[in-house]
C-alpha cells in the first residue's frame, strides 16, 4: 500500500493536482468525474462512491418549496422566466 499526503488550500488547487486526475468515476448521469480521492480510509468497511453529486439546480425547487415556503406556480414562474 502506498500512501500520499497532499496539503491543499482551496478546492481548485484539490482537484488540479495528479492525485484526483488519478481517480476517476464513471457516472451514467455526468460522464467521467476527476474526484477528490476519500479522506478516511477503513479496513473492514471501506468507502466507496456510490452515486454523482447532484447536477446544477437538481435541488433547487426542493429547496425553494421546502425550506422557503414557496409555491409551485411561483417555482414555475422563476423557471419561465429563466431565474432558475
Amino acid at each position: 500500500m502506498s500512501w500520499a499526503i497532499v496539503l491543499v488550500s482551496s478546492f481548485v488547487l484539490a482537484i488540479t493536482t495528479p492525485l484526483p486526475a488519478a481517480n476517476p468515476s464513471a457516472f451514467t448521469t455526468i460522464g467521467v468525474l476527476n474526484m477528490v480521492g476519500i479522506p478516511f480510509k477503513f479496513s473492514d468497511t471501506p468507502a466507496v462512491v456510490k452515486r454523482a453529486p447532484p447536477t446544477l439546480g437538481q435541488h433547487t425547487g426542493e429547496v425553494l418549496k421546502q425550506d422557503l415556503g414557496m409555491d409551485d406556480e411561483s417555482i414555475q414562474s422563476l423557471r419561465e422566466q429563466k431565474i432558475i
